[in-house]
């Protein structure tokens, strides 16, 4: 399997190329030349297998000429050593709870794969490896967590100040050794900007081996289509849409590719903030970032988000292949406090705000005779203080957030400056 810049200006890599160099020198995104398919009987047998062993059958084909079927097995066993559990909210309407691996968040999927990739590649290179990424919340602590003590490899992750939660600030901040974080005076798409320069600078590629962390990474996207089939095999439906809250749109083009590769999934929703570029796109076939805008769902405040030419990609550039599959939802932040205080009310579940993003966007587009799957990508307590805003009242911490806020947050702070980034990573 060869992987192809969507830019079309660079040439075909391997996987393992692709995941070390993670953007091709054209600006684009890496995608696979061909979708395997998956075959009917696995797809009906999904209930049969654990997710190690969903998540092979998935991805084999991917890595087969770099990695051995034995090797890529016992990665899968240790990345995905963690339930994801799907809940009835309520009737017809379940939450795939993505919150369950060390880092209370669905990136844990793709940044434990990821690093054991790089591992099991730098067994062979014996070369350092600096990993870059830019968080908009929670890739940060699952990458942080994920390649702690990794031999050989370096992560330094850059994060817009003050535009993520006291508790994702503190797993990206408090681990030290071969973690390194950058507090950026600006917005994510700032940070984003920086890392995909830095990938295309000169000078800092040849002191450095340069990777990504992000979902421009394809070892970071690609596993993260394991939990929609994980998803699916525990519903009893010939009809699931699924609700994905979206940012920077790597999770729910992973959920597309799964479908594509033959999962069933009747279709999808993009649930989005205030930062809705994909949903006006899905209207009107333009698409036109517009500046950023804080809100409480931050980790999906992206107004350019990287994964749009792999959603292109997966439908042949064609719009209305796109919007065949595909609709779009926004919520204001006042309605997404409503629906997190009204859905407690009514069912007893806590939603954090992104969750629920995803469960209004089903709410609003179920129809009749459909059973609705959203992503709650991350425990609540990482958005504490919006939690409680939306309730009204304290809600306690879990003991693990005690824990944690308790540690020393270490981080180098610069402007919204390239240059300054450049030095930090020269020096």
């Amino acid at each position: 399997m060869k992987f192809y810049s969507t830019n079309g200006k660079s040439p075909s890599v391997s996987f393992k190329e692709a995941v070390i160099k993670s953007l091709p020198k054209d600006r684009g995104l890496y995608f696979p030349e061909s979708i395997p398919q998956l075959s009917t009987d696995f797809i009906n047998t999904l209930s049969d297998k654990s997710i190690a062993e969903i998540g092979f059958e998935v991805l084999r084909e991917f890595t087969s000429e770099d990695i051995p079927e034995s090797k890529l097995q016992e990665i899968l066993e240790e990345a995905l050593n963690f339930e994801i559990p799907a809940v009835e909210v309520e009737k017809n309407i379940y939450s795939l709870e993505l919150y369950h691996g060390p880092t209370y968040a669905f990136k844990d999927v793709g940044a434990r794969f990821l690093a054991r990739c790089l591992g099991y590649f730098n067994e062979t290179e014996n070369k350092e490896v600096t990993i870059l990424v830019a968080t908009s919340g929670d890739t940060g602590g699952a990458v942080a967590s994920g390649f702690y003590n990794v031999p050989g490899v370096n992560v330094v992750i850059l994060y817009p100040s003050g535009k993520v939660s006291d508790l994702q600030e503190k797993q990206l901040t408090t681990l030290g050794g071969n973690i390194e974080a950058i507090e950026v005076k600006g917005t994510f798409d700032d940070c984003q900007a920086m890392v995909k320069q830095a990938f295309l600078d000169e000078d800092i590629n040849q002191k450095l081996n340069l990777s990504s962390a992000n979902s421009i990474n394809i070892a970071r996207w690609l596993p993260q289509s394991i939990y929609y089939y994980e998803g699916i095999k525990q519903l009893d439906s010939e009809k699931v849409v699924v609700a994905v809250p979206s940012g920077n749109y790597g999770n729910i083009t992973a959920g597309m590719l799964a479908k594509k590769m033959g999962l069933k999934v009747h279709r999808f929703i993009a649930g989005s903030n205030a930062n809705d570029v994909v949903p006006r796109y899905l209207l009107n076939g333009l698409y036109d970032p517009k500046p950023t805008i804080p809100t409480y769902s931050n980790a999906m405040d992206v107004s350019d988000p990287s994964n749009h030419p792999r959603m292109l990609a997966l439908h042949d550039q064609q719009f209305e292949s796109i919007t065949g599959h595909i609709q779009g939802y926004t919520l204001t932040d006042k309605q997404t406090l409503d629906v997190m205080k009204s859905c407690v009310e009514q069912t007893n579940y806590v939603l954090d705000p992104h969750g629920a993003i995803g469960y209004a966007s089903l709410k609003a587009g179920l129809n009749d005779g459909e059973t609705g799957i959203f992503l709650e990508t991350a425990h609540y307590s990482k958005f504490l203080s919006t939690v409680e805003k939306a309730f009204g009242n304290p809600v306690m911490l879990p003991a693990f957030v005690e824990d944690l806020m308790k540690r020393k947050k270490v981080a180098h702070l610069i402007d919204n400056d390239y240059n300054q980034f450049k030095s930090y990573l020269l020096d």
